[in-house]
């Protein structure tokens, strides 16, 4: 999603005119500790892309990307090997949050072009770290080349975020409709909209298991009086500070609701692995300083255990995503970066632990 993104804002400004091109994938060898990943191939080159996520069956990717003459974000799509590049949405506004309907015969992602056709303005840095959360954002459905949009959500406010269950009959989203940034679902066509977490704090980016029992996620929880008071002025500015998040699991109804990391970190991003025990996610945990674009991707139980980290090179690596079969990942990293800062889509092999010494 395109608040998640902007984490790697420092390093990203300088490459955002540069544009992009698809090219042929390029063959990459991993850090020696990184013995999940096998056969690396990066599929753009230069400019700003993310949030790459495959089509159930693997052989098509939605993402989005600012490129050329694009100002900001909109949604495209390709094969699997980064070719047929089209761009499936309007051209207007900014767009987020792509993704395929399980048959392949619809995607959703959300835009703000019915509040302007123009680009929204970008954060409020003198607030400090903060993400816009563009109270225009609506989530809507079309075909997969773009033609028959429909719009699902119709409430004032912040809709985004919005992910598929694999059995294509819920959509789980972020929305600030009810005076502060939860998670709901829906029904794949918009109806039956519930809210699923009650909680003061930012609620976000959320994916189903693959057997659609479960629901992880990212979240804020400001505690002390100072801390709230800052995240509702902020909220009021339609802003979020994502210094600390942590991971947060449920049930598909919204009951149990779990923490399952408490570092103090900036933790976002996770998908659940196909065996349903795991989950894979980005996090700056073991970065020094903070602040810097260095996020890695880990591996961790969904009962909080089992920490592992999966990268280890010094650029920003987020937005994993397994294949349905768990064969293959894709994610977003600066590495290899053909300008500075630019992020790029990067597919590879997964190897299970068991496996990684093959």
């Amino acid at each position: 999603m395109k608040l998640m993104r902007i984490i790697t804002i420092a390093i990203i400004a300088a490459s955002i005119g540069g544009g992009i091109y698809i090219a042929k994938p390029q063959s990459l060898r991993p850090h020696p500790k990184e013995v999940h990943l096998r056969n690396i191939r990066q599929l753009t080159f230069g400019g700003d892309n993310a949030e790459a996520y495959w089509s159930l069956d693997g052989q098509k990717i939605i993402f989005q990307s600012t490129r050329d003459q694009i100002k900001c974000d909109q949604i495209f799509t390709m094969n699997r090997d980064g070719s047929n590049l089209k761009m499936v949405s309007t051209g207007k506004g900014r767009t987020s949050c792509g993704y395929f309907t399980p048959d392949g015969k619809r995607i959703i992602y959300a835009s703000t072009h019915l509040g302007s056709p123009d680009c929204p303005p970008p954060a409020d840095r003198s607030e400090g770290y903060v993400w816009p959360i563009y109270p225009t954002f609506d989530i809507f459905s079309a075909k997969p080349d773009g033609t028959d949009l429909k719009r699902l959500t119709t409430a004032d406010g912040y809709d985004a975020e919005s992910t598929i269950s694999t059995d294509g009959k819920k959509i789980v989203f972020t929305s600030a409709r009810d005076g502060d940034l939860e998670i709901y679902d829906m029904n794949i066509d918009g109806t039956q909209q519930r809210r699923l977490t009650h909680d003061l704090g930012y609620d976000g980016g959320a994916w189903h298991s693959q057997d659609g029992q479960w629901i992880v996620w990212r979240a804020s929880r400001p505690k002390t009086p100072q801390e709230v008071a800052r995240y509702k002025e902020l909220f009021a500015k339609h802003l979020v500070m994502p210094i600390k998040l942590e991971l947060m699991v449920m049930r598909a109804d919204g009951s149990d609701q779990r923490q399952i990391t408490n570092n103090g970190a900036a933790n976002f991003a996770p998908y659940f692995h196909p065996n349903g025990r795991q989950i894979i996610f980005a996090s700056n945990v073991n970065n020094p300083n903070p602040r810097s674009p260095n996020f890695d991707l880990f591996l961790i139980n969904r009962d909080g255990t089992g920490l592992e980290q999966v990268t280890f090179d010094e650029a920003f690596d987020g937005f994993p995503m397994f294949t349905n079969d768990g064969k293959h990942l894709i994610w977003a990293s600066n590495r290899n970066a053909p300008t500075e800062g630019s992020t790029n889509i990067f597919i590879a092999d997964w190897v299970d632990r068991s496996a990684s010494s093959d």
